[in-house]
């Protein structure tokens, strides 16, 4: 496959609102040892996207100041080193910045084959969400069958796959959202209960049910406190980001007491391998539930690479429902 030596991109040409998002044309990316060039054909928009934006979320010294964590596309070239996979193979990867651009390189190992019969638009919705709510839900929340689960936000990318993951693998799910058209997407993809937040207390409405054994939030702020009410004894909550802010005081002798579990990660600074070992998990144990068409991203709009503010604008707006992806090619 040839391509070209220069591409259209999107970049954040100074830290603000979503206008800060300009197109401008830069270098096609050469990739490195143990890396592969995508021809990227849709990339997906996810929150850390407006956090780096606004100037919030740093990317690593060695990627791409491009924005864009995730994309869906062809190899168009492979570094040395790499055997798994050869130009014109179809993939979707989880990058390390760039996505947001008609060609991105990233580490081999970071990318999958796309599910058998899954289009383009929604492969490129996969990567960011599944890699985070498989490593912490499953791995850092050890959600097993039979466990309640509450996860905040349920109508969100992160929510949605939250849902149909949990579910799959036999726990109770239960989930808060912001309206009832979101309340029922939630348990149309497998939510027991969906508690509308304006209306409805979550942690009496989780004590009700015996408490969860797990949380997954990413709001912070005044959640954190009524999460750790929220949980069994013995339970676990997981914080994957602070839309509400990262502090807040907590008496923790019930920590100690009711013997919770408070954790919680972040998944761009994450090592190359721990990101490996991740996307080899999710080959072995979602990959093929996607493919039979059990499971699947929850789609809510797509944007021309070019409408990429229009696309920032809809997330921060907080009235999607499901993922939001760039058509590039």
């Amino acid at each position: 496959m040839t391509f070209p030596a220069t591409m259209t991109a999107v970049e954040i040409s100074n830290h603000g609102g979503p206008e800060v998002l300009q197109p401008v044309t830069v270098p096609v990316p050469t990739p490195k040892a143990g890396e592969i060039l995508i021809k990227v054909a849709y990339a997906g928009v996810n929150r850390p996207d407006a956090l780096q934006r606004a100037g919030l979320y740093n990317p690593p010294p060695d990627a791409s100041p491009l924005p864009g964590l995730e994309a869906a596309g062809t190899v168009a070239a492979v570094g040395p080193g790499v055997s798994r996979w050869q130009v014109g193979d179809a993939v979707t990867a989880l990058l390390p910045g760039g996505g947001y651009a008609e060609y991105v390189t990233t580490y081999a190992d970071h990318a999958l084959p796309v599910p058998e019969g899954m289009p383009m638009d929604q492969a490129a919705a996969l990567c960011e969400t599944y890699f985070t709510v498989w490593s912490n839900v499953f791995r850092r929340g050890g959600l097993k069958a039979g466990e309640r689960f509450l996860v905040h936000g349920g109508s969100s990318g992160i929510g949605t796959t939250a849902i149909q993951l949990a579910a799959l693998r036999g726990a109770r799910v239960f989930t808060t959202a912001g309206s009832e058209d979101k309340c029922a997407a939630c348990v149309g993809l497998g939510s027991e209960a969906a508690w509308n937040y304006r209306e409805v207390d979550f942690v009496d409405a989780m004590r009700a049910m015996g408490g969860a054994d797990v949380i997954l939030d990413m709001v912070g702020g005044d959640y954190i406190p009524r999460n750790v009410k929220a949980l069994a004894d013995d339970g676990r909550l997981v914080q994957i980001a602070f839309l509400q802010g990262p502090k807040v005081e907590m008496n923790f002798t019930q920590m100690m007491t009711r013997r919770l579990t408070l954790t919680g990660s972040t998944l761009r600074p994450q090592s190359v391998a721990a990101k490996a070992a991740i996307a080899r998990d999710l080959e072995a144990e979602v990959w093929p539930h996607l493919a039979s068409g059990r499971i699947a991203p929850v789609m809510d709009s797509e944007f021309a690479l070019a409408d990429a503010a229009k696309a920032h604008a809809r997330m921060e707006g907080s009235t999607h429902i499901g993922k939001i992806v760039l058509k590039v090619e």
